[in-house]
């Protein structure tokens, strides 16, 4: 292991057992600067701008939000700043309801599960389980479902901002991920779908080649989606990409995953078998590739070509759902 760099990441995370130090050393030689340069041209940008989307912001975000900014930054561009600011009362209040006895149950049995490898959790446990308890009794559609702990926990550790949080999750679950945990998961279906059609699109081999050897899209995405890819992908790339997810919404979640994809086309199309296709599938969530977190996400705006919020809504009315589809989440 390199003594410069130590086994728990900057967000408290236990490094993997195989962790490749030297491919990270040489990654954050280089990104290291980029923060540098990031920090200074975020606070001068902060001086003289409000955070209101503009095309100047869009750039700016795009290129990584520093990290002692996020809250701040994530609250604005999502919107959830100002509907804080329109019910200042409301979580505090939901916190003081009488909540459902089976939903804090559940809630209570997976938060030692949430996290066990973040040295930093143990602290923030207590302020996980308010936020989880308020928006499902908030949202009585949603309630609580599996990958919310991680959505929250993780908005939590990042932002320490306990109410805020609980905002963040308002907006991820109604607006950039809505119906995707809800009992019947609707909007998840029809958005791997959506994928489904994506690829067909633009890599049309892989998508032919992953069809025949029998690996619906929905065992492969299911968690990316329910998600936001947080346990999915390394920490410091799903922060760059919920940066992009709060600023320009559900789009980014289609433009990583087509990215994904096609970047390991020549290995998935190498494969023989369903279990190769999914050891693959595996093994390019944690690859170099992804570590280095700025050359994918610049990555993700050029490979996939034009993915637009038009293009999507236009496929979400046309997407047929599979049976097979169904039949995985449900």
């Amino acid at each position: 292991m390199s003594s410069k760099f130590s086994d728990v990441d900057e967000y408290g995370f236990q490094r993997p057992a195989d962790f490749d130090y030297g491919s990270y050393e040489e990654i954050m030689s280089e990104y290291l600067k980029v923060l540098t340069r990031r920090q200074m041209q975020w606070e001068k940008y902060m001086r003289s701008h409000e955070l209101t989307m503009s095309r100047a912001l869009k750039r700016y975000v795009r290129k990584g939000v520093p990290a002692h900014l996020r809250g701040i930054v994530w609250m604005k561009t999502s919107g959830a700043s100002a509907a804080r600011a329109s019910a200042p009362s409301l979580y505090r209040n939901l916190l003081f309801e009488q909540h459902d006895e089976d939903v804090v149950d559940m809630i209570k049995i997976d938060l030692p599960r949430t996290f066990p490898n973040n040295i930093f959790f143990p602290d923030v446990q207590s302020q996980l389980f308010n936020i989880l308890v308020a928006y499902a009794h908030l949202n009585k559609d949603v309630g609580y479902c599996q990958g919310l702990n991680y959505i929250a926990g993780l908005l939590l550790i990042v932002t320490k901002d306990e109410e805020g949080t609980f905002w963040l999750l308002r907006h991820i679950v109604e607006v950039i991920a809505p119906n995707y945990h809800t009992k019947s998961m609707s909007g998840l279906i029809v958005d791997i779908g959506v994928l489904n059609e994506l690829l067909k699109v633009r890599v049309p081999d892989v998508h032919a080649h992953t069809k025949m050897l029998g690996l619906p899209w929905a065992v492969i995405v299911t968690k990316w989606f329910i998600c936001l890819f947080a346990e999915v992908l390394p920490t410091e790339t799903v922060l760059r990409i919920w940066d992009c997810l709060f600023a320009e919404g559900y789009k980014i979640l289609f433009r990583v995953s087509v990215t994904l994809i096609m970047r390991h086309r020549d290995t998935l199309m190498a494969t023989e078998d369903i279990s190769q296709l999914a050891n693959v599938f595996r093994e390019m969530l944690q690859s170099a590739m992804v570590t280095n977190c700025h050359e994918f996400m610049s990555s993700i705006f050029t490979i996939p070509g034009n993915i637009r919020r038009r293009d999507i809504e236009s496929l979400r009315t046309q997407v047929v759902v599979q049976e097979d589809i169904k039949g995985v989440i449900c």
